[in-house]
């Protein structure tokens, strides 16, 4: 992976972490919301997974805010 795409993922991990937080949802909660493994989100956040660009829609949407987002 280059550094470019990891970047990336950290910066996307991070914005679910900050939108998770200000919501105050914990990551399994999410995690349950989003049909997913129930340490998912955790390891997004993290960047030892990566999330899908449907999946990422998909908690887009959850905030109520454009995908977009997640990548700033």
């Amino acid at each position: 992976m280059s550094s470019l795409q990891e970047e990336t993922y950290r910066i996307i991990g991070k914005n679910i972490r900050k939108y998770r937080l200000a919501s105050n949802i914990s990551q399994e909660k999410l995690s349950e919301i989003m049909n997913v493994n129930l340490k998912f989100i955790g390891h997004v956040e993290r960047v030892e997974r990566f999330i899908s660009l449907k999946k990422l829609i998909e908690v887009a949407q959850y905030f109520n805010v454009p995908v977009v987002e997640f990548f700033k």
